[in-house]
């Protein structure tokens, strides 16, 4: 595994899809560092990402496949890998959004930060990077 590792968010996923700067971030670094989501975040953002394209007069199917191109830059990441963290997470992030408990567990198991843009992570015990910011560390 490459000495950069992060856990993404589902937002994240849907920015890459449907914006340029976030889906060149990660093209330009998926041989240097390792992208790690979990199956239920990438499930989230297919499951949003044909509405959010339909409602902006977009072709689902093409963002659909967008996506799946990306996922390929990534590791698609199994309850198996986190689960035993479920608890601490689910205890961490408290009543912020409890569904948000895999990306925090998967960040625990793997030992690394989150990129997010979604605040309910913060002050969690793990470092969250923001779109604006992942730069710097995947630069380190």
């Amino acid at each position: 595994m490459p000495s950069r590792a992060l856990v993404v968010d589902a937002n994240i996923l849907v920015r890459a899809v449907l914006g340029k700067r976030v889906r060149e971030l990660i093209e330009a670094y998926a041989g240097d560092a390792s992208f790690f989501v979990p199956e239920v975040a990438y499930a989230e953002a297919e499951e949003h990402l044909a509405a959010l394209v339909i409602k902006r007069g977009g072709d689902p199917e093409k963002a659909l496949a967008l996506l799946r191109s990306l996922g390929q830059l990534m590791e698609l990441i199994g309850s198996e890998v986190y689960s035993e963290f479920e608890a601490e997470a689910r205890e961490r992030l408290g009543q912020r959004d409890p569904e948000d408990w895999p990306m925090l567990a998967a960040a625990l198991a793997l030992g690394c930060p989150i990129w997010t843009e979604d605040t309910d992570f913060f002050g969690c015990g793990v470092a969250t990077w923001t779109s604006d910011r992942v730069r710097m560390f995947l630069r380190e």
